[in-house]
């Protein structure tokens, strides 16, 4: 138990001194991970945060990109982690399994956090409604409903209580119509935050939570695939003010809120979507605030 390995005088004293962070970074300490589209992007502000907080032995999923997959793996044993790389469709139900063999193997059959991230590549899926196929709606749904489902039913026998299991999702996609060509990974999206939910019932009595994360836009990431107008002008639009805070998210905001569900201090929380968005999921569109005029309002 990590009670045991970190005293309650010890954590005390660090918070006494401020270093807050400290203290939380022992509390995830000796754990493992495996993290889903880790080699770039909101996947890697994942693993690198989980290894600056301590996780020692962390797992890259990764599609195809070998080159950045090694520099991910260099940056987290730079950060005293060590890392595995696996490579594997996740989209494919027979390479999740095989992915899970081979944590099991690499990890002495005890797996404490799993983040799925990964989605494909652009592809069919990328397409407005009236272009949209099934091949296309398919690649969504296997890489985010139906890769969750296995991937829980995978890790679930290797986690001990205490165990994490987080899911990447884009929860306005569920609600809202604006972002036209993600209408098939709105639907998938849709899907996951609700299979969350049921594994999160179905694991409670286990002392496993389930949760998603919600990101807003964030760079260095799909948003980065984009043709520049496309992309400076959301970059323009959220600095303006549509986001509260003022500015696009990055990974390692993602990273800082996966850290924090994994703490032993997160472990009443399962079955919810957490926003991580600067508070952009708090805004309306016929009222944004560059235009209220509102006193105090920048």
């Amino acid at each position: 138990m990590v009670g045991a390995r970190v005293s309650i005088e010890s954590f005390v004293r660090k918070i006494r001194r401020g270093n807050i962070w400290e203290a939380h970074m022992q509390q995830l300490k000796w754990k493992t991970a495996l993290v889903t589209g880790a080699s770039r992007g909101i996947g890697r502000g994942i693993v690198l945060k989980l290894a600056e907080s301590g996780i020692k032995r962390i797992a890259i999923n990764y599609l195809s990109n070998d080159a950045a997959a090694d520099d991910t793996a260099k940056k987290i044993k730079d950060r005293g982690a060590e890392a595995i790389l696996v490579k594997g469709d996740i989209g494919k139900p027979d390479e999740v399994k095989r992915m899970f063999a081979r944590v099991k193997s690499d990890f002495d059959g005890s797996l404490d956090v799993f983040v799925h991230n990964a989605r494909p590549n652009p592809g069919a899926w990328l397409a407005p409604p009236m272009a949209a196929t099934p091949e296309g709606i398919h690649q969504a749904f296997d890489s985010a409903s139906l890769a969750m489902t296995i991937a829980c039913q995978e890790c679930v026998p290797l986690m001990p209580k205490g165990g994490r299991i987080i899911g990447i999702t884009y929860a306005p996609g569920s609600r809202t119509g604006s972002w036209q060509v993600w209408i098939a990974m709105g639907g998938a999206k849709a899907a996951m935050d609700s299979t969350v939910r049921y594994f999160a019932v179905a694991l409670a009595k286990k002392g496993i939570t389930v949760n998603s994360v919600s990101p807003n836009v964030i760079d260095d990431s799909i948003l980065n695939a984009l043709p520049d107008p496309v992309y400076q002008g959301i970059k323009a639009w959220n600095e303006s003010g549509w986001t509260p805070i003022g500015r696009m998210g990055t990974p390692a905001d993602i990273g800082n809120a996966v850290a924090l569900l994994c703490a032993d201090e997160a472990g009443f929380i399962t079955g919810q979507t957490i926003y991580v968005d600067g508070g952009a999921s708090l805004m309306n569109s016929d009222m944004p605030l560059n235009i209220q005029g509102t006193p105090g309002v920048a």
